[in-house]
């Protein structure tokens, strides 16, 4: 059963107020969209099944009477009189979209499904939050647009990756069958404050461990690279693609071109923290991708976009977090139910 809740404590006003459906918006990034927004005078409505969103990464909003949240799977329909949507909803790290495949791919193909036909409904804007897990275990580097990717279909990451690339045919045929408005942003390593603890990825992972002095754990060599983002540098390429003039209808690359290797981050977090954390090795897990880095040539010259935050600054402010989402009872770190 869907519940919804609204607040009534503070009022924004704005001449250009717009109502915007965010989906998975108690979500890492979604949670930090809607603050977005919220803080520029939209009406927003959160709406998440809260399979990995978080009540508490909205408890700070509820103090806008534009805000409310909706307790929905999108992999059912859903109808609201809306201008724009925002579609984030999808557990986004391995170990979480791995615990059920099945679900997340009907989130990726049913959901996209769904809040299409609400766009074509109410003639709104609608924004897909892909990822650069379609280029697979990418052979060209860094990935630009174009690149076709190098995807396993039959694997234990193909329900997200492959779910994803489903997720944006069906906004191609959207768009091009009955002219709905898409923006697509194909979205790179992410990181920054209200990430789970246990999400699985590696920069929640090794601050968590290194905060808990645990052994810093390593898939592979550690040669592996990625590229790393900070949550503001994101959500500030989302409003900028959402709000694009001319519109740009194909997926674009948001994420930071300045690359890291596994191994460098680990001794990045582990200096920053003062840890005493050990950095040990275990097998590289089955399709995880040697390297990633986008190519976002169509970001800077389109939207006029690109990263501001240092990984130092972002790792520093994200420690901050989870260190405040921690206690010490007889001096050891563990994490606040």
């Amino acid at each position: 059963m869907s519940m919804t809740f609204r607040s009534s404590h503070l009022s924004l006003m704005h001449t250009a107020r717009r109502v915007i459906l965010v989906a998975g918006g108690a979500g890492f990034l979604g949670s930090h969209l809607c603050e977005r927004l919220l803080l520029e005078g939209h009406e927003v409505i959160c709406v998440d099944d809260f399979s990995t969103g978080r009540m508490e990464n909205l408890r700070h909003l509820l103090r806008f009477d534009t805000f409310s949240f909706i307790r929905h799977d999108i992999v059912g329909s859903i109808d609201l009189p809306v201008d724009e949507i925002y579609n984030l909803a999808c557990p986004a790290s391995p170990q979480h979209y791995q615990a059920d495949p099945i679900h997340t791919l009907k989130t990726c193909v049913f959901g996209s499904l769904n809040l299409l036909e609400l766009a074509v409904h109410h003639q709104a804007r609608i924004f897909q939050a892909s990822t650069s897990e379609i280029y697979g275990d990418p052979q060209v580097h860094p990935q630009p647009e174009g690149y076709w990717g190098h995807v396993n279909s039959f694997g234990p990451r193909s329900c997200y990756d492959e779910g994803k690339r489903s997720a944006e045919t069906l906004f191609y045929d959207f768009h091009k069958k009955y002219g709905v408005d898409i923006r697509i942003a194909r979205i790179f390593n992410t990181y920054g404050p209200r990430m789970r603890p246990d999400d699985g990825r590696v920069v929640s992972n090794f601050i968590v461990q290194a905060l808990k002095g645990q052994d810093i754990t390593i898939y592979g060599d550690g040669s592996q690279t990625r590229s790393f983002c900070y949550v503001d540098d994101l959500i500030e390429g989302f409003t900028r693609l959402m709000r694009s003039q001319p519109a740009i209808h194909t997926p674009v690359n948001l994420g930071n071109p300045t690359e890291f290797s596994v191994r460098d981050l680990a001794e990045q977090i582990v200096a920053m923290t003062g840890s005493s954390s050990k950095i040990v090795y275990q097998p590289l897990p089955v399709d995880d991708p040697r390297q990633r880095r986008p190519d976002i040539t169509i970001a800077k010259r389109e939207l006029r976009w690109e990263p501001s935050v240092a990984l130092a600054d972002g790792l520093r402010s994200t420690a901050s977090y989870f260190e405040r989402q921690l206690v010490r009872p007889n001096g050891e770190l563990v994490e606040v139910a």
